[in-house]
């Protein structure tokens, strides 16, 4: 497969390898760029994968809490100057609290809101605010007591991320532990919860780093178990430092509150979607030669 310049700024970009280290990553794994990933970080070159953070989607997140359930639906517009528009904020909030009646996203869509189903209320706001929009997740829990937080929220209950704690006891707890989980982004709740799949790559790739050390097969034995330890400490809820106190884990501060957290949900704005990048002097030339 060709390597091509885009490619090498791209894999350069997310891990902060040099440029003829990207490019011999790429070379070695054939243009995949998650291997490229690893290959990198197997050779010591890259500290870890890095997301881009770009994306094409602006919106907002908004999350409704009742009784022991609680939701969060992301929905998306094309720039961020609708997404602090009130008539957008007001269709938003509405559409959250349809959510709450609904069991998925195809059910919402379908969901009654003042008339009209959510699908169509979101297509007569394209038609009135002109810019093209959708109600892209919608994610549910439920739990002895449900709580609720917005990071940097642009109305009451909707920001740019949204979070959901269920857990058994204190509240106030449970919303320290929300505002945790804005701050940290953990992958899963515990280690029983990680993808298996997750697991499994991470280790193979701690697996090749110590070999590249060239110690014993016994020492390496050992290493490993330390670095999936320092791996689940990292991306695990319950092994995380808690933001409020670091000298305790998440599950120490929660035992040491008289809770237990259950689970917990965390929707960003466009998480996972890439933003086309534009390029600006193509864009000028083009127009030059118009």
């Amino acid at each position: 497969m060709a390597i091509t310049a885009a490619m090498v700024k791209e894999l350069r970009d997310s891990t902060g390898a040099g440029m003829m280290d990207a490019k011999k990553a790429l070379t070695e794994t054939d243009g995949d760029m998650e291997a490229a990933v690893d290959w990198l970080r197997t050779k010591g070159l890259a500290k870890a994968a890095k997301k881009s953070g770009r994306t094409a989607a602006e919106g907002l997140v908004a999350v409704q809490v009742e009784g022991g359930r609680g939701v969060a639906v992301e929905v998306n517009s094309e720039t961020d100057f609708v997404a602090k528009n009130a008539e957008f904020q007001g269709m938003v909030a509405g559409i959250a609290k349809a959510a709450l009646g609904a069991a998925d996203l195809e059910s919402l869509l379908a969901a009654d809101m003042g008339g009209k189903s959510v699908a169509d209320t979101v297509n007569a706001k394209i038609a009135t605010i002109g810019e093209n929009m959708s109600v892209r997740r919608m994610a549910a829990l439920e739990g002895d007591t449900v709580v609720s937080y917005v990071h940097n929220a642009a109305a009451d209950g909707m920001g740019k991320i949204g979070v959901l704690v269920a857990l058994k006891g204190d509240a106030g707890f449970g919303r320290q532990v929300a505002m945790h989980i804005a701050a940290t982004n953990p992958a899963s709740l515990d280690e029983a919860s990680l993808d298996a799949a997750v697991v499994e790559k991470e280790k193979q790739v701690q697996i090749e780093i110590a070999r590249e050390s060239g110690k014993p097969d016994a020492v390496i034995e050992k290493m490993i178990v330390g670095r999936m330890a320092k791996f689940m400490s990292e991306v695990t809820l319950l092994g995380q430092a808690f933001v409020m106190n670091p000298d305790l884990t998440v599950a120490a501060a929660a035992k040491e509150a008289g809770a237990e957290i259950t689970g917990f949900i965390r929707l960003e704005v466009g998480e996972g979607i890439e933003k086309k990048e534009e390029d600006f002097a193509a864009e000028v030339a083009k127009v030059a030669q118009g």
